[in-house]
C-alpha cells in the first residue's frame, strides 16, 4: 500500500474529501479527470493555488470525492482539503499556506429567507398611508 495523506475541505454546503497520493500531478474529482468535472478555468486555478504555492504540483496524484453544492463551492472546498491534506504531508508548509488563507474555512453561507417577508434581507415595501 503506497503512502496516502487525507482531509476534508468545506466551502458553503459542499464538502469535499481529497486524498494525496505519491504520484505525477493528476487530479481525479468523482471519478472524472479534473478538467471534465470542472469546466470553467478559473474554478481549476482555485483548487491549484496550494499546489503552487507549495511547489508541489507534479509530485502528487489527488483523488476528490466532493458533494453538495455548487462548482463554484466545491472548488472552494477543494482548495481547502488540499490546503489540509498538504498539512498533513509537511507540518513546515503551514506558515505559507495560513498566510494564503487557504487553512481558514470560509464560514459565509446563504441566510436563511425570515417568515412574513420575501427573503433574508429584503423587505415588503412599506405605505404610510
Amino acid at each position: 500500500m503506497t503512502e496516502q495523506w487525507s482531509a476534508i475541505g468545506r466551502r458553503k454546503s459542499a464538502v469535499a474529501r481529497v486524498y494525496l497520493r505519491p504520484g505525477k500531478g493528476e487530479i481525479t474529482v468523482n471519478r472524472q479527470p479534473i478538467e471534465q468535472y470542472f469546466d470553467r478555468e478559473t474554478l481549476r486555478m482555485v483548487i491549484a493555488q496550494p499546489l503552487d504555492l507549495a511547489e508541489h504540483g507534479e509530485s502528487f496524484d489527488i483523488l476528490v470525492n466532493v458533494r453538495g453544492g455548487g462548482k463554484s463551492g466545491q472548488a472552494g472546498a477543494v482548495r481547502h482539503g488540499i490546503s489540509r491534506a498538504l498539512l498533513e504531508y509537511n507540518a513546515e508548509l503551514r506558515g505559507d499556506l495560513k498566510r494564503a488563507g487557504f487553512l481558514t474555512r470560509d464560514s459565509r453561507v446563504k441566510e436563511r429567507k425570515k417568515y412574513g417577508q420575501r427573503g433574508a434581507r429584503a423587505r415588503f415595501q412599506f405605505s404610510k398611508r
